[in-house]
């Protein structure tokens, strides 16, 4: 039995994937490119399986490790198989031609759009605001990194918050799933400050840490 799938083989497919495999957790892969899939599997190893979109989904909870606009095809194209299920919404809907605006509706967010998409799922926002480097080291600044989770369903939070703890890093709850707004508005921000030659340093290496 698969504990978590994750949709998706690129670098944040494979950070989630590491500091899953780290948690002890039995992985699946699925990638539109089965190739794909299955190269990241034997990356990381620990019994990882892999496959194309031809298949179901075996994880109680799935990673849809994508891009806003894949994830919504993604979300389409299973649709009422991902029905009891917790599925992690990851993306930044941001407008990569001038990573200056978003190009979801005022008053939504990606993962408000992908949870319409999947009526019978119970849809969290997580790892939103994680560096695919950052996130697959676990730590930033010698500390656990953040995940901050948002949705709608207290148990799903607690689910996702329990494998975040598992894979050594540091659950912050925020709350219901319109707070992905916040989230996905604040990432822009940090998206921003990656480009700007100002901060040359940062590189996409940079992690977000609430210092208690």
């Amino acid at each position: 039995m698969t504990d978590i799938t994750i949709i998706g083989s690129g670098n944040m497919a494979g950070a989630i994937g590491t500091r899953a495999v780290a948690a002890g957790r039995t992985v699946q892969i699925l990638d539109r490119t089965p190739e794909n899939a299955a190269k990241l599997a034997a990356e990381l190893g620990g019994g990882t399986t892999s496959g194309g979109l031809n298949e179901i989904p075996d994880g109680d909870l799935v990673v849809l490790a994508l891009w806003f606009g894949p994830a919504k095809e993604v979300a389409t194209h299973y649709g009422d198989t991902l029905s009891g299920k917790t599925v992690i919404e990851i993306s930044n809907p941001v407008n990569t031609d001038t990573f200056d605006s978003l190009v979801v509706a005022p008053g939504s967010s990606a993962a408000e759009e992908i949870a319409a998409l999947l009526p019978g799922a119970t849809v969290v926002k997580a790892f939103n605001t994680t560096f695919a480097g950052t996130l697959a080291q676990g730590t930033t600044g010698g500390m656990p990194v953040d995940v901050f989770i948002a949705s709608d369903s207290g148990d799903a939070r607690n689910e996702v918050a329990a494998f975040v703890s598992a894979a050594g890093l540091r659950p912050l709850q925020v709350g219901g799933l319109h707070h992905s707004r916040e989230l996905e508005g604040f990432q822009l921000l940090v998206m921003g400050l990656q480009l700007n030659p100002a901060y040359e340093n940062f590189n996409w290496g940079t992690g977000l840490k609430i210092i208690d």
